[in-house]
């Protein structure tokens, strides 16, 4: 019998835990006990796509030719979908063939062009917090990463200067996200004009995740990094379908921009799959071309949740600030609770408040402190939600005190 092997991967060791496992195991048994848990955890949309959208799916997958591998460039009519999506949302013209990409999904995307730009050694800036895959994407493929405050502004610009004189070697790229995951913060065009500015000087390649592009407030429509003159030069930018057109199972998004880039994702890509199955590329293209007025109705919705949750909250104690933008509500933990931390918090939460919320240490160090809360339940469910946590909070000092106690 062979001897047992038990060495460590090296890929492997570089990934921490996975901080909403925990979360996630202790979710898993409180609903195998029956309990009845509101789940505003992970940013999972709950409803479905349009109707015209599920109905192209179906009639297409009728079709006997298009079960065979599909296209690993993605179907050429949703390149050219996705072309004329940009082009009336942000005035930016896209050539279908060398500068668009169709992804599973804008995390796979993000992931596979870290592993064809990336070298071992090779340095990332990513915003903190942030989304995992920003920074681990990297991390899976070699690469060390240098945080950037993700607030836009001042400090970012800061962060960016310090890390081009601290850094050996000089930064590869950078990873920017707004409106942003986990935080909810929106960037104008000026902020994005310094950026591309600064990284253009510099040799930076910009790799911008736009996924919440369309799920805003305040009605002013978040821009596209890719309106600023030269920004193509350096930068390729990712969106999805899963957010805007509620599909995120169907696991179909996009990247655009800089045409060596995308070459660049094409080739691995070209190694990996064979892209996604062909009639849901022909569904996503319907949703691209279609009637958009499904989207203003989801927008309608978060924004109506939205309002339930910050509304409850404050009035259970708990001053949240208002996102005018993406599916998430980005939470300070109340201050009885600061000591614990936020997987402690969140924990508590749900054995408590029987509310699943994601705690912020997830995102990044500088996520320690809060919690996000997505908008991934009904409206009623929402308010329940609130309420449970409004009975949990007037028991605060209680669950303070036995926190110091166990510490």
């Amino acid at each position: 019998m062979g001897r047992i092997m038990d060495q460590e991967f090296h890929k492997i060791k570089r990934l921490p835990p996975y901080v909403f496992a925990e979360v996630n195991a202790m979710k898993a048994r409180a609903r195998a006990a029956e309990d009845d848990i509101i789940d505003l955890g992970m940013g999972n949309p709950d409803m479905p796509p349009a109707p015209h959208i599920v109905e192209k799916l179906v009639e297409t997958v009728q079709n006997p030719r298009v079960h065979r591998y599909s296209n690993s460039r993605g179907i050429p009519g949703l390149r050219r979908a996705l072309s004329a999506y940009y082009e009336r949302r942000f005035n930016v013209a896209i050539d279908p063939e060398c500068e668009a990409i169709v992804t599973l999904g804008s995390k796979e995307g993000l992931a596979n062009l870290a592993q064809a730009i990336t070298s071992p050694g090779d340095i990332i800036l990513a915003p903190n917090p942030s989304y995992p895959i920003h920074q681990f994407g990297f991390i899976i493929a070699g690469g060390a990463v240098r945080h950037i405050h993700a607030e836009p502004g001042p400090e970012f610009m800061a962060g960016l200067e310090r890390a081009v004189v601290y850094s050996v070697p000089k930064p590869t790229a950078l990873v920017i996200n707004y409106p942003s995951n986990p935080t909810a913060l929106v960037a104008d065009l000026a902020f994005y004009e310094e950026v591309v500015a600064f990284c253009r000087q510099h040799e930076i390649y910009i790799l911008s995740d736009l996924a919440y592009a369309e799920i805003y407030f305040d009605g002013t429509p978040p821009p596209s990094v890719l309106q600023v003159p030269g920004a193509r030069d350096i930068t390729v930018e990712f969106t999805s379908c899963s957010k805007t057109y509620s599909m995120p199972g169907w696991r179909v998004g996009f990247a655009v921009g800089n045409a060596r880039l995308i070459a660049a994702l094409t080739r691995v890509k070209s190694y990996l799959d064979y892209g996604a199955f062909t009639p849901i590329q022909v569904a996503a293209t319907a949703a691209l071309n279609g009637p958009q007025d499904c989207v203003e109705a989801l927008r309608g919705i978060y924004r109506e949740r939205r309002d339930a949750l910050v509304e409850g909250l404050r009035r259970a104690g708990w001053p949240v600030s208002v996102p005018t933008a993406t599916m998430f509500v980005w939470a300070k933990i109340p201050a009885p609770f600061n000591a614990m931390g936020s997987l402690e918090f969140t924990k508590l939460l749900l054995s408590e408040a029987k509310v699943a919320v994601a705690p912020g240490v997830g995102f990044g160090e500088l996520g320690e402190g809060y919690v996000r809360i997505a908008l991934s339940e009904n409206t009623q469910r929402i308010r329940q939600a609130t309420r449970n946590i409004r009975r949990f909070l007037a028991r605060a000092d209680e669950f303070a005190a036995k926190s110091v106690k166990t510490e």
